[in-house]
Formats: C-alpha cells, sequence, structure tokens
C-alpha cells in the first residue's frame, strides 16, 4: 500500500478509530470498550494506536488494564465526542428537524419508586405521541444507575440526588414532601400538624433497607433532635409500606410522592424536621442528548408543572426504596 492510500485509508476508518478511543475514554478500559462496541480487544487497541500515529502523540496511559487519558487525549477526546455522538444520531436529528420523530430508542434509567410514581404520566404521553419509538425503562438505583450513565447505556436517568458526583449534572423537575403516615384511627392523628419527634418516638417505624436513604435521612433527623426511634419492621418499596402501615404494623415517614390521597391512611406533613426531595433529570456531563431524549425531558417538566413542583435544593442520592 503506498503513501498516500494508507493515509486515505486511516482516514476512511477515522469514525471508527474516534468512537473507538472515545468508548475507552469514557470507560477506562480498553476490553469494556471493546465489549460494549462489540468488537475484539486487539481490534480497539490498533484503532487508537492509528490515532497516536496520525496525531503523533500517546492518548493514554496505561496502568495494567485500566487507562487514563493524558491532556493530549483529554483535548482530543473534548472534540471527538460531540462529532461521534452527532454522526451516530444524524438519521434522527436530520429527521426531528422536520418535526418528525418516527423511529430510534429512548433509555431511561430510574429506580422503582421514580418508576411507579414520578415517569408514569410523562411516559404515557410521550408513547401516544411518538408510537415509533421504543422506550426501555431500566429498573435500577445508585450506583448501578450512574454506571449506566457513564457507559452511555442509558440517555439520562431520573431519580432524586443528595450529593451530585463529578462528572454527572441533576436538574431538578419536581419536588415532594415528607410525610408521616399511620392508620387512620392511629392516636397520632389527633395531634395533626402539631406532632413532634417526642410525639413519633414511642411508636415503632417501619421503613425501608438500611443502605437506602430514607433510613439515613430519618436516622440523622432524630439524631440531630437527640430524639430516640426504633424500627419496627424493615420492608423495601413503599406500596409494602403502605400496606403494613394500613393493617397497623408501625408507622412510617415517606415522601408524599407515593401517596395518591386513596389510601386507607392518614398523613401528617413533617417539614418542620425533614427535607422535601427533588426528583430530576440526570446526565453526564458531555452526553449530547437525542431528540427524543430531549423531547421526553419537555413533557416530563410539563407534566410535573403543578402544585407538587418545587425548587428546594436536591436530595436523595439516586438511591430509592
Amino acid at each position: 500500500m503506498g503513501a498516500v492510500q494508507h493515509h486515505l485509508y486511516y482516514k476512511q476508518n477515522r469514525l471508527k478509530q474516534l468512537r473507538a478511543f472515545c468508548r475507552a475514554a469514557r470507560l477506562g478500559s480498553i476490553s469494556t470498550a471493546a465489549e460494549s462496541l462489540c468488537l475484539s480487544q486487539p481490534a480497539v487497541s490498533l484503532q487508537i494506536q492509528a490515532l497516536e500515529r496520525e496525531f503523533e502523540t500517546v492518548l493514554f496511559e496505561r496502568r495494567g488494564p485500566q487507562i487514563r487519558l493524558t491532556p493530549e487525549g483529554e483535548t482530543l477526546y473534548k472534540l471527538a465526542d460531540p462529532l461521534v455522538e452527532g454522526i451516530d444520531r444524524l438519521k434522527e436529528t436530520f429527521a426531528a428537524s422536520f418535526g418528525r420523530l418516527e423511529s430510534g430508542e429512548l433509555n431511561v434509567a430510574a429506580g422503582e419508586s421514580t418508576i411507579l410514581y414520578v415517569l408514569p404520566e410523562p411516559l404515557r404521553q410521550f408513547a401516544e405521541v411518538y408510537p415509533h419509538i421504543r422506550i426501555k425503562l431500566h429498573n435500577v438505583t445508585g450506583r448501578d444507575g450512574l454506571a449506566m450513565l457513564h457507559r452511555d447505556e442509558v440517555d439520562f436517568a431520573v431519580g432524586s440526588m443528595l450529593e451530585v458526583p463529578e462528572g454527572i449534572t441533576y436538574q431538578p423537575i419536581v419536588t415532594y414532601h415528607p410525610k408521616l403516615i399511620t392508620p387512620k384511627d392511629h392516636p397520632l392523628t389527633t395531634l395533626g400538624k402539631a406532632v413532634e419527634l417526642e410525639d413519633i418516638s414511642p411508636y415503632g417505624l417501619i421503613l425501608p433497607p438500611r443502605h437506602l436513604s430514607t433510613w439515613r435521612i430519618v436516622d440523622l433527623v432524630f439524631r440531630q433532635h437527640n430524639v430516640g426511634y426504633h424500627v419496627s419492621l424493615e420492608a423495601g418499596g413503599w406500596e409494602v409500606i403502605k400496606k403494613y402501615v394500613a393493617l397497623g404494623l408501625g408507622i412510617s415517614i415517606v415522601t408524599d410522592v407515593c401517596l395518591t390521597g386513596r389510601e386507607a391512611l392518614a398523613a401528617i406533613p413533617l417539614d418542620r424536621f425533614f427535607p422535601a426531595r427533588s426528583y430530576g433529570v440526570v446526565q453526564r456531563i458531555g452526553r449530547h442528548l437525542s431528540p427524543q431524549a430531549k423531547r421526553f425531558i419537555t413533557m416530563m417538566e410539563a407534566a410535573h408543572a403543578g402544585p407538587k413542583m418545587g425548587s428546594s435544593s436536591p436530595s436523595g442520592r439516586g438511591e430509592e426504596v
């Protein structure tokens, strides 16, 4: 192969090389990048090496199985990532520019409570308007959801966050408030809004598992006020907790995202003690949203632009009951 032909060959394969490079940069591993691209590890390594020869630089520091971008690699990644995503989504973007969203896929990561209470209405509206776009809901929370974001396996996640990790953005959309739920004939219902933590203390709480944010927040608030509490039952899922409270097995502190008003429960506001909890869109910084993802987020904002919309600071850590 002559020098000119050799150069043309690498130029013609530039997109494949840049795609392999960007995926490896994002995932921090050539083998993981190869797996996600359905290629062999040697193929991805060769594509990256071709870029390094062409740009006459080293793009990665290699430390065993892990790789890290060099300063030159960081520069190329910032330039190349939007180009690769733009080309990969060219057909969808072209159709969207004429007001058509007739194909494509929408991947959303969310926890169980988000899927049950926050997403149904915007998803119903989206599916009605864009029936030919495939929707995939990934029921994951916490680290698993963030990992999917970093691997670009989903367009975005929806959930609540206390702390926003590096490389991630969080846009709150709707805010819900803390409520004490009890059976309707419970003694605490006579106190109404005047209920204190000391009033709750003697009664057994039904809480989600310890590793989720709800338990940690309850524990923190009671400790801050130097009030004791005890957990009589540990159960996962707001629906399960509501059922057991209604059966008289304990009382609970929930976010009213899960309350419809049709439950056989009393709900007492606890805003004086517990923070409100916002739910919103979680994205990887640098991720360029597809037209369908942008449209869904707009629909979700519109669906939740009502009495429960708020502007309080984020709460939760992407961890849900």
